[in-house]
């Protein structure tokens, strides 16, 4: 079955390239099309008086507009897909300001975003409060957590008399792939530094060791007091009661319950939801409620047009990963050795959500924001939902770090991960090879062989000499003692609040807070923010977009159940021997 699931994957690919061409000439006829709806999207819409903006809390909440979000709009026929974090609280924050915006309406739909990406939204909706404008959430079929807990500012929860709650607590799932790799034939060989350095566990354990369970049970009980300190405050609900409830199987408690116990206000169906809006707008029962998407509302603003700049640079996904939407970092430290260069650009902000990745391309990124220091250039840091590992290598330099309560930070450690695929090519597909060198160890580093002793040691060492050097980035940065910063890395990921009390990170804070700071540090005036890298054009996702959606159809139409193995088996395969990195752990 192996031997036929890499033969597939082969011929896979061989298909994969001759149908580009039928790709790209399926694109060329489809282009008109396609740039006549984004060209009449509703982004363009004029906003008219007596508006709502309307957040439907559905699909993925990225940091900024994604590769795939053109396609999935495009394939949804203009129904919601998901939208993202930049977007959404550029939207509220125009909308506070803007009469035509009444208030917010809010449904929830199941938001998939980071806990810090939804505390900021939180923030930005307390903040609109101030205004004096409504916020009315609607829950049709339920309100999960995640929806819940930016809801629960809101003036007022309102629930489908049939829905639900779900109100849990936090909850970590790992995968462990040990036993997969077992079954495949792979051997991952292993060199770490720090005794929380967890990111290489799933590749040789089945489950977690005492180390991570204990430091994941430490950052996510000090994630969920938090939450669950912020909704009692909003709903005047007791945290103890809050708890009890949780533990009470709240999903399965009907509507009278939950507005018995003060977790919605009231139960409607959504017609009933819409003439009340039509009321607080002060529209006719015949009229229709002017809901209004994030995108429409940004129109409403007025960029600013100045000589000064602060550049905003955008640090997204893993660093040098296999994934097209994560960090480059030879283009990222270009892009901030021309910020460096740019007598523009007065003051530089590092928006960071990033679980890390490659160690040389986090020295890179490292470097090159070393040069905006030495141009005398304010440069602060925005913690998004994670900046670990690598994410807090290109992070440690800034005069100043900020974050949120619920952003996940630290994981300072380094490991070393490379497979050896002897078993896989000799007893399961029947590859046998005959290596030939001049030297001792000419075919270092081999995927084939396993590692000798020497080779092992020569490997420790180096990643010995890797965590010095991250760790001394990380004391200088910060201005402590090597010794003192080592006793808080060791690999140990962090929470927002316990990063700060260590000396991780300096404020809490969103990126609208980074920017003010770096701004009154640099002394300017009116400024205009330049965001980097800069976004590709809403064609070019859409190709790119459609290009993926197919090759991973094909190769998963070709091997079936076996498409787990090579999703494991290439991100093993596309990543460097020598890593930062935090693996991405889900928190539900």
């Amino acid at each position: 079955m192996l031997k036929k699931f890499f033969s597939n994957v082969l011929s896979t690919f061989v298909g994969a390239w001759l149908a580009l061409a039928v790709f790209s000439a399926t694109a060329v006829v489809m282009s008109f099309a396609i740039l006549g709806s984004f060209e009449g999207s509703s982004s363009t819409a004029t906003v008219q008086e007596n508006s709502v903006l309307h957040l439907n809390m559905i699909g993925n909440l990225n940091e900024r507009p994604s590769a795939d979000d053109a396609l999935n709009s495009l394939l949804a026929q203009g129904e919601d897909t998901g939208t993202n974090l930049e977007t959404v609280l550029k939207a509220i924050s125009i909308a506070k300001d803007n009469q035509k915006i009444k208030g917010i309406f809010m449904e929830c739909n199941a938001w998939n975003g980071g806990l810090a990406s939804l505390y900021e939204v939180r923030q930005a909706i307390q903040d609109f409060k101030e205004s004096g404008k409504f916020v009315i959430t609607y829950g049709h079929e339920g309100i999960m957590q995640s929806d819940y807990y930016v809801a629960s500012v809101s003036d007022s929860i309102i629930l489908n008399p049939v829905g639900m709650v779900d109100i849990h607590g936090l909850s970590s799932s790992i995968p462990f792939f040990k036993n997969l790799l077992d079954k495949v034939g792979i051997e991952m060989q292993i060199i770490r530094v720090g005794t929380f350095k967890s990111a290489v566990e799933p590749y040789v354990e089945t489950q977690a060791s005492p180390a991570n369970r204990m430091a994941t049970e430490a950052y996510m009980k000090s994630i969920w007091n938090n939450m669950c300190d912020s909704i009692s405050v909003s709903r005047n609900i007791p945290v103890e009661k809050l708890n009890g409830l949780a533990d009470n199987l709240m999903v399965t408690q009907t509507a009278e319950y939950l507005v018995e116990n003060n977790i919605v206000d009231g139960l409607n169906y959504r017609f009933e939801v819409m003439d009340m809006l039509k009321e607080k707008t002060g529209l006719g029962k015949n009229d229709d409620v002017r809901l209004v998407k994030p995108e429409q509302v940004l129109a409403l603003k007025t960029d600013i047009i100045s000589a000064d700049k602060v550049a905003v640079v955008y640090a997204v996904g893993q660093i040098d990963g296999n994934t097209e939407d994560g960090i480059d970092s030879k283009a990222l430290a270009k892009d901030i050795i021309n910020i460096a260069n740019d007598d523009a650009v007065k003051a530089v902000v590092l928006r960071v959500n990033s679980p890390g990745g490659s160690a040389f391309g986090s020295e890179q990124i490292w470097a090159a924001l070393e040069e905006v220091k030495k141009k005398g250039k304010p440069f602060a840091v925005s913690m998004g939902d994670l900046a670990a590992s690598g994410g807090y290598y290109i992070s440690c330099g800034a005069d100043r770090i900020f974050a949120e309560p619920v952003t996940i930070t630290g994981s300072i450690g380094i490991f070393g991960m490379v497979p050896c695929f002897k078993e896989l090519m000799n007893d399961k597909l029947g590859v046998n090879l005959s290596v030939i060198n001049t030297n001792e160890n000419g075919n270092f580093i081999s995927v084939t062989e396993p590692m000798t002793p020497i080779q092992r040691a020569a490997m420790q060492r180096m990643i010995n000499e890797g965590y010095e050097l991250f760790t001394s980035r990380c004391a200088t940065g910060r201005g402590m003692e090597l010794d003192s910063l080592k006793l808080i890395a060791e690999g140990r990921v962090w929470d927002g609040i316990t990063a700060k009390k260590i000396g991780l990170v300096d404020e809490f804070g969103n990126l609208n807070n980074a920017i003010d700071w770096v701004v009154e540090q640099a002394k300017i005036g009116e400024y205009a923010i330049a965001t980097y890298p800069e976004s590709e054009s809403s064609f070019m996702k859409y190709i790119r977009g459609y290009m993926k959606v197919q090759m991973n159809k094909m190769i998963a139409s070709e091997t079936g159940e076996l498409y787990k193995y090579h999703d494991v088996i290439n991100s093993v395969l596309n990543r460097d021997h020598i890593q930062c990195l935090m693996e991405p752990v889900e928190i539900k």
